[in-house]
């Protein structure tokens, strides 16, 4: 594990001696600590030959919706992604060449430990959950997911945050050779992307490692990524490199791409629509339609999730800061 850390922090404050000596055989590349429980597994032959791996000792987080998730295959065919092209098809198709082992992640800013961690170190310590949510993009479509990782609040407050310390700033990795899209100016890369504070310790917010029970695949942000399921879709920062805690709002991808478009919340909200479209229903993939005959439903303030995160917004006019 690589860790470089600006104040003489003892190893313990990161990972306890018994789960550095155990966690390499609990999982290759993620820590899990040994809590009982058994993931929802994907069927056995989607890890085999993809290089994906079982995420053993995974139990059932809080907040999972009731509604029947979406197939593996849905969640694996079906994305945005745009370092691998702009077709919801090409992160399928182009990401094979992308290689997230191994993976290190700089944790930066106002906090009093800092330094460069593998995922391993990252996340030791911290018990593997399932969570299934509902997603939503900004495009008007939704599905049902699976998840699987860890808290973010429960990895922030390891690196003890100073009192300046008002956002959470993240980055996707820069590798053009890999990844086909950013040979392209659609964006400007690296893809970036941040939280307030608040939200990113809110208990909603997942560091998520893993889908169906195993690894992240390529096309689905592996090997480490943000999930706000209150917020639209690409406030979910895929194969992140970097977090940094600072005191200032961080610029954001879309934001910067196009502000009128899409502002720092992207917060679910039906009342306001995008300049193009209307965000009042959405589309479930999955559900047996397609193009003009898709089923409808309405959409949902705050995704669904208004009891566990309203409170985060109280005060701010949702129109002006959407």
């Amino acid at each position: 594990m690589l860790i470089r850390n600006k104040t003489d922090i003892p190893t313990s404050e990161i990972t306890s001696e018994t789960t550095y000596i155990n966690r390499r055989s609990v999982i290759a590349g993620l820590a899990a600590t040994g809590l009982v429980g058994t993931a929802r597994t994907a069927p056995s032959n989607l890890a085999a030959g993809t290089g994906r791996k079982e995420l053993p000792g995974v139990t059932p987080g809080p907040f999972s919706t009731d509604e029947p998730p979406n197939s593996y295959e849905d969640i694996t065919t079906y994305n945005n992604y745009y370092e691998f092209g702009t077709g919801k098809d090409d992160p399928h198709r182009n990401s094979g060449d992308f290689q997230p082992e191994p993976w290190t992640v700089r944790v930066e800013g106002e906090a009093e430990v800092t330094g460069e961690f593998d995922v391993e170190g990252l996340l030791s310590g911290i018990g593997l959950e399932e969570r299934v949510y509902r997603m939503r993009c900004v495009e008007a479509w939704s599905m049902i997911i699976p998840w699987v990782g860890v808290p973010l609040g429960e990895v922030l407050k390891r690196f003890r945050p100073t009192s300046r310390a008002k956002y959470v700033a993240f980055q996707t990795v820069l590798r053009p050779d890999e990844m086909p899209g950013q040979r392209r100016r659609v964006l400007r890369w690296p893809y970036v992307e941040g939280l307030t504070i608040e939200e990113a310790t809110n208990p909603l917010t997942l560091l998520t490692v893993g889908v169906y029970g195993v690894t992240l695949p390529n096309q689905n942000g592996a090997p480490l990524r943000l999930i706000a399921p209150w917020k639209y879709g690409f406030k979910g920062i895929k194969s992140i490199v970097s977090i940094r805690l600072q005191e200032r709002r961080p610029p954001t991808s879309w934001n910067i791409a196009a502000p009128r478009e899409y502002g720092f919340y992207a917060n679910v909200n039906p009342e306001v629509d995008h300049p193009r479209w209307s965000q009042a229903t959405e589309r479930r993939i999955g559900s047996g339609f397609s193009g003009l005959f898709a089923r409808r439903i309405p959409t949902q303030m705050f995704n669904g999730y208004g009891e566990q995160v309203a409170h985060l917004y109280s005060g701010l006019d949702l129109r002006r800061n959407y």
